[in-house]
Parts: C-alpha cells; sequence; structure tokens
C-alpha cells in the first residue's frame, strides 16, 4: 500500500520520470501501488501522450496517485524541494548519450548526483537507486564478453557521457551507510521497446535513407539487449533488496548490478530483425570500422561548429563506431543472486511488442517530407543555412558583395596570410571605432549598438575550448604512443594517408582556396537541397561499389598467399 503502517503517505521520487525506461518504471510503481510517485524532470509542465491520458499514468495524475515536478538536476534547491518527503528515490535522469558534451554530461552527471545525493541525506531518504550504465567499464577499443562487475573502470572512456556516469555512480556507491542512505547502482544494457524515441526511429531513418545496407565491422560482435520492462523490474527488485531487513539488504547495498535479458545476440542480427519485421531489407554489406571513422570525426566537428545554429545531434559519430563494432555482452548473476532479478519478458517477446509498437513506421507507410531538408540541418537551420540556401535573397547577396570584397581587397593583391589578417583587424578596428561614435540615430535611421557581451567569452566557453585543445592533444599523444610502438599497420596508414592529403591541401594557394570554396558553398549545397534523393542514392552506390571491389582485392590477396604458402 501507499501508506506505512502509521498511515503516513509513503512517497517514491523517479527523476528524469519522462524518460523512456522512466515511463515504463513510474507505471510499474503506480500499478503496484507500493508509493505514491513523484514524478521530476526539467519541462514546466507534463505533457501526456494520448494513452497516458487515458491510462494508468493519467488515472494516477487524476487522483493524486502521482505528481509531477519541475526539476533541473543542476538546481540544488529544486532537488531539495523535489525529494521532501521522499522514501525512496530513483535517479535515472541524464542527458542525451549522443551528444558528446562533456560540460553538459558533467554538470548534470556528476554535479547533478552530487545534489541528489546530499539531498537524500537531509531529507533522510532511507534508498536511493541511481540508473548507471554498461558503458562505464567500456573504453572504446576492448570489447568485452560475458564481463561481470569486477570488471574496473578503465583509463579513458569511450566518451564524455560513460565518464560522468563512472563519476556520478563512484559517488552514489561512496554514499551508501550515510546517515542511514542505502544506495546501489543498476547498469541495463542497451535497452529497447515500446516508447523508445532513439534506437527504432534511427533505425528507421537510416534505412529510408538508404544507409543501412552496411555492416560496420565484421558483424559478429556479441551484445545484450535489455526489454524496457525488465529494466523497470530491476529497478523495482533494487529497491526491495534494499528495503529488506538484515543481510540481504547489508549485502545488497552499495553494489552495482549489470541487468541483461540474459539472451546475448549478435548485435547486427538483432538490428536486422527489426529491421525486416517493419518491412526493410536487412545491412549485407561489410565495412572495416577504420573506413567509417574519418567520416564520423568530420560529422562530429561538423556538429561542433553547427550545433549552436540548430543543427541536430548526429547519429555517426566515433563513439557511437565503436559501440557499433565491439561485443559488449555481460553477466548478471550478480543481480540474479542478490537483487533476486530475473527477466519478466523473454527477448524474442520483446522483439515482437517491440516491432508492433512501431507499425506506423512500417516500409509501407513511408513517410511524407516534413520539416527541414538534410541539407539545412547539416547547416543548423539557422542563419548560415538560410544564407547558403539562397531563402534569404537579401542576406545571401549580402553575404556575397562583402566576400568579395574581401577578395579583391585582401587575397586577390596577393598578401601573405600574416598580412592578410592584420589588414582585417586593421578593418574590423576601424570599423568598431566609427559605428562607436556614431549617435544612435542617423538620418532617422537606428543604428544598433554592439553590446560587450557579444565579444564575451563566457567561462563556460573557455573550459569547453580548453577541454577540446586538451582532448585533441591527448589523442594526438596516444597516437604518437601506438606508432611508436611498431606494430598498428592500420593506424600507420591512416597517418601516412591523411598526413599526403594535408599536404596536397597546403600545396593550394590560399587565393585559389577561397575562388573554389565560394561557388561550392554557394552552389554545390544549394544543388544538394533540389537534388538531395539522387545525390544520396548515388553516394551509396559508389560507397557499396567501392566495398565490393575492397572484398575481391582482399580476396585474391588472401588466396594468392595461401598458394605462395602451399
Amino acid at each position: 500500500m501507499a501508506s506505512g503502517d502509521d498511515g503516513t503517505e509513503r512517497w517514491c521520487v523517479v527523476t528524469g520520470g519522462r524518460g523512456f525506461a522512466a515511463r515504463h518504471l513510474v507505471e510499474k510503481l503506480i500499478s503496484y501501488n507500493m508509493f505514491l510517485v513523484r514524478i521530476a524532470d526539467m519541462g514546466p509542465t507534463i505533457s501526456l501522450d494520448p494513452h497516458e491520458e487515458n491510462g494508468t499514468l493519467g488515472q494516477a495524475l487524476r487522483s493524486a496517485q502521482a505528481v509531477y515536478v519541475s526539476m533541473d538536476l543542476r538546481n540544488k534547491d529544486q532537488v531539495l524541494k523535489a525529494l521532501e518527503g521522499a522514501e525512496v528515490v530513483f535517479h535515472m535522469a541524464a542527458p542525451n548519450s549522443s551528444i558528446n558534451n562533456y560540460q553538459l554530461h558533467y554538470s548534470v552527471n556528476v554535479e547533478g548526483t552530487k545534489n541528489v545525493i546530499d539531498a537524500c541525506i537531509e531529507h533522510k531518504v532511507k534508498r536511493l537507486i541511481y540508473t548507471s550504465s554498461p558503458s562505464v567499464v567500456f573504453d572504446g577499443v576492448h570489447g568485452i564478453l560475458d564481463g561481470d562487475e569486477s570488471v574496473p573502470y578503465p583509463a579513458k572512456h569511450n566518451d564524455s557521457y560513460s565518464a560522468t556516469k563512472s563519476e556520478g555512480e563512484a559517488l552514489v556507491i561512496k554514499s551508501n551507510g550515510t546517515k542511514g542512505l542505502l544506495t546501489c547502482c543498476i547498469r541495463p544494457s542497451s535497452i529497447f521497446g515500446p516508447g523508445d524515441r532513439l534506437f527504432v526511429p534511427s533505425l528507421v531513418d537510416a534505412a529510408r535513407a538508404g544507409k543501412l545496407k552496411f555492416i560496420v565491422g565484421d558483424g559478429n560482435n556479441i551484445y545484450d539487449f535489455t526489454y524496457v520492462e525488465n529494466v523497470a523490474h530491476a529497478h523495482i527488485c533494487a529497491e526491495r533488496a534494499l528495503a529488506s531487513e538484515g543481510m540481504v539488504a547489508e549485502k545488497a547495498s552499495g553494489q552495482a548490478y549489470f541487468i541483461t535479458n540474459m539472451e546475448r545476440m549478435k548485435f547486427w542480427e538483432f538490428v536486422s530483425v527489426v529491421l525486416e519485421g517493419l518491412g526493410y531489407e536487412r545491412p549485407r554489406i561489410k565495412i572495416p570500422a577504420f573506413v567509417v571513422m574519418p567520416i564520423a570525426h568530420m560529422v562530429e566537428w561538423a556538429y561542433r561548429l553547427l550545433g549552436p545554429y540548430g543543427m541536430k545531434v548526429p547519429q555517426l559519430t566515433p563513439s557511437r563506431i565503436r559501440l557499433l563494432s565491439c561485443s559488449r555482452s555481460f553477466n548478471c548473476s550478480k543481480a540474479k543472486d542478490l537483487l533476486g532479478y530475473a527477466p519478466v519478458v523473454p527477448l524474442q517477446e520483446g522483439l515482437k511488442r517491440t516491432i508492433e509498437s512501431y507499425s506506423h513506421l512500417r516500409a509501407e507507410h513511408p513517410p511524407k517530407r516534413e520539416g527541414p531538408s538534410k541539407a539545412s540541418i547539416y547547416l543548423g537551420k539557422g542563419r548560415v543555412a538560410d544564407t547558403l540556401l539562397w531563402r534569404d535573397k537579401k542576406r545571401t547577396l549580402t553575404a556575397l558583395l562583402v566576400l568579395v570584397a574581401i577578395y579583391y581587397n585582401f587575397i586577390a593583391s596577393g598578401f601573405t596570410l600574416l598580412t592578410t589578417l592584420s589588414k582585417l583587424l586593421l578593418a574590423t578596428s576601424v570599423f568598431l571605432f566609427i559605428h562607436g561614435i556614431l549617435p544612435e540615430k542617423v538620418l532617422g535611421y537606428t543604428v544598433e549598438k554592439i553590446p560587450r557581451s557579444r565579444f564575451h567569452l563566457s567561462e563556460e566557453m573557455s573550459r569547453r575550448v580548453a577541454l577540446s585543445v586538451a582532448s585533441s592533444w591527448n589523442a594526438a599523444v596516444d597516437v604518437l604512443k601506438s606508432l611508436s610502438t611498431g606494430h598498428d599497420w592500420t593506424l600507420f596508414l591512416k597517418v601516412v594517408l591523411s598526413l599526403l592529403l594535408l599536404s596536397l591541401l597546403g600545396a593550394v594557394s590560399f587565393q585559389s582556396l577561397f575562388v573554389i570554396g565560394l561557388p561550392v558553398a554557394f552552389l554545390a549545397i544549394y544543388v544538394y537541397e533540389k537534388k538531395e534523393q539522387e545525390i544520396d542514392a548515388m553516394v551509396m552506390d559508389a560507397l557499396t561499389l567501392g566495398c565490393k571491389l575492397k572484398s575481391e582485392i582482399v580476396r585474391k590477396f588472401v588466396t594468392s598467399k595461401s598458394k605462395k604458402d602451399q
């Protein structure tokens, strides 16, 4: 019952309560009527989907069995208010793992988790269950087969999400026993199921765009997937174990637990089952991860530049490529023994339910063209996109005139790069000075003054730039260390080819680069938007042909080598 023996209300809090797995946990908690449920998330109000409005959650909100509270983990006062009077906290909130932004992840996964722990201690919360991730033990290089909880944190994680998740997990484990607070951490592996707004929809988008013809890696990497209802069930098992008295709670607390469906399968076979279930072709062409990795790095850098202008989080990133090509399977015997966990929904049944829930994404129901084009998304959907795609012709012509003026005044005259930069800085300084002394109105026109904040580099931005520089430097040092061993031929060839390409680009004069770059920027992107599908199809055909040629060359090389050995 949701009331204690003395008749007092028993509350639990679910942070990030509108997230994918959290929604399923909230419904389970309501169905079991163990607690009154406080759903905490960042939105100012809760917005229900139609099936939620008419279902368990909608009814619970109307009857006050559940309530919604707006909360930002980074605001300690809001966290303290949200956790007041709670007996149990399920801490499930986390940023989008696809966004490789260290500052964002640290502020939520580490500082936000500190706020939750402090609030639990201050309000005398009895139990804290933290939703962690198997990625806390994954370095992005070495696969994990049947890994258990003895696998240590790596020296370097695959991305900032994993690194900060491990820090948050360590804080939760360390806080166990502080003023009566019992804690544990749940590491659910590759969650899937109805209501997922990332994995299945992104697969379908890629399949419709013709991008899922390829298998990244050899296709034999083993994975542990976990149906979302089993993830919610694992959290309930953890809470019940910590609520037990005596040795059961003592052994279960202060621990981390891998959670899986206990039915591992090949990652690309899982992807193929989902795609075929929705009427799409399974990927068949294998492409080595090292071939895709340079493209992924370019996409990630493009997002860093255009993200502030609205570019969506890309799916093709270096960390994602490593996840697609490495094995990641885990042993959850510890959760079975200490938490009493066992999957309540088998893998094949979970797949069936998931595929049925996405009937609207089936191949026979192609979507109508809505929203911005790919070209607009790549350019950030802001002023840059409007300028380069000729949507704001006045702005485009203004930009062209400015660039032409720059070309004739600073580049065509044959200045060196240093002289060009000096001249540009001089012109900018003169413009800013004259603009500053102008009155607010000239001949009836208002002169908008440029605020000082436009040139101010915030502390957050400074830290982000410093971290980016440090990360790039450390990555370069790691490459040099690997090269010095003299064993990694793949890395050696990648470095050589990259430097050769750089030397070829360096041979092109700044003047020629400017002349070539302008038409490409203002015409090629415009043409791509108009002929998006045809160009994408041509690129896919070219990649397919390249992969077939590579496979044929490798096959002939292996055959000739085996003949020589004989």
